[in-house]
């Protein structure tokens, strides 16, 4: 069986730990070459280390495969475009974008400060939107090329506590979308992954409750590793012809996500007043209307 990775180079933003670790090894393992991105920061975004992407590679490179590292944060446009053109220069193109970097900064929205709100929007929307840019004229250039964008259901659905994630998950479904629509004409994908799995970002949330206490161990079942094959073959020419979509990967589940559409809709021929929105439309719509959940409540199956 051919590798689904074979001669394309694989830039892999996180991938230091977790979820990003598994795909560049997945990613090394189908034939890429990797360039292995990740800041060595907490998972609040402090710091920094250089050890967690030159582990990945070194392992990498123990099985046979390609890899380089890079260490730089993606919120910088300058430093995003010194990693994509690591990429180029190391292995000759650039091929694939798996935006995966995180950080989290959970807070119940009324304590939430100005600096929790901003540095997640920089690291989820401005530094996807970063790397993205900076490998569109590679991508342009070829005539291919696929980006990974990962989304999650706080964004989706929603969760307490997470104002700036929820912001800036559903900003990188938008921002999917709009890659998707703008490259299409030269053959650029561009989809989005909703991950279940354990991570130190999920570690990391406040666990007060009985029920989030269960949930979080519900979690812990779901292993990065099984996120990394969704996501190598968004990466690869196996999914040709895919692009726009929402994917989730839940332990051996996947699941296409649905995208806002009208459901319902109302008219009167002479206009709308406040008041007859409130004697016409409202009855008319409440019976569609979602109720206010989480992403527990709609995901609250355990993992199969």
């Amino acid at each position: 069986m051919s590798k689904a990775l074979e001669g394309k180079v694989v830039l892999v933003t996180g991938a230091g730990r977790g979820i990003g670790r598994e795909i560049a090894l997945l990613a090394a393992q189908e034939g890429a070459a990797v360039v292995v991105n990740d800041l060595g920061g907490s998972a609040l975004g402090a710091g920094s280390s250089d050890e967690p992407a030159n582990e990945v590679v070194r392992e990498i490179k123990a099985a046979g495969g390609r890899a380089i590292a890079n260490t730089e944060s993606i919120t910088d446009p300058e430093a995003a475009e010194r990693m994509v053109r690591l990429g180029v220069d190391s292995f000759g193109r650039i091929d694939a974008i798996i935006n995966n970097a995180g950080i989290l900064r959970d807070r119940i929205f009324h304590r939430m400060t100005h600096d929790d709100w901003t540095t997640v929007i920089n690291v989820h929307l401005h530094g996807y939107f970063n790397v993205s840019k900076a490998a569109v004229p590679f991508f342009k250039e070829q005539n291919s090329g696929s980006f990974v964008h990962f989304t999650s259901t706080s964004g989706l659905v929603g969760n307490f506590g997470q104002a700036n994630y929820m912001a800036a998950k559903l900003g990188v479904v938008g921002l999917s979308k709009a890659i998707a629509l703008d490259m299409a004409r030269f053959n650029v994908r561009s989809n989005c992954v909703s991950p279940f799995a354990w991570s130190r970002l999920v570690g990391s949330i406040p666990t007060e409750t009985e029920a989030e206490r269960e949930r979080v161990e519900r979690v812990k079942a779901m292993t990065a590793a099984k996120i990394a094959p969704l996501t190598v073959f968004l990466a690869s020419d196996l999914s040709q012809g895919v692009t726009g979509q929402i994917f989730g990967s839940r332990k051996n589940e996947l699941f296409l996500f649905s995208q806002n559409r009208p459901i319902r809709s109302a008219q009167r021929s002479d206009g709308w007043t406040p008041q007859t929105i409130a004697e016409h439309m409202l009855p008319a719509f409440k019976s569609s209307f979602y109720p206010l959940e989480r992403s527990g409540d709609i995901f609250c199956w355990d993992p199969i």
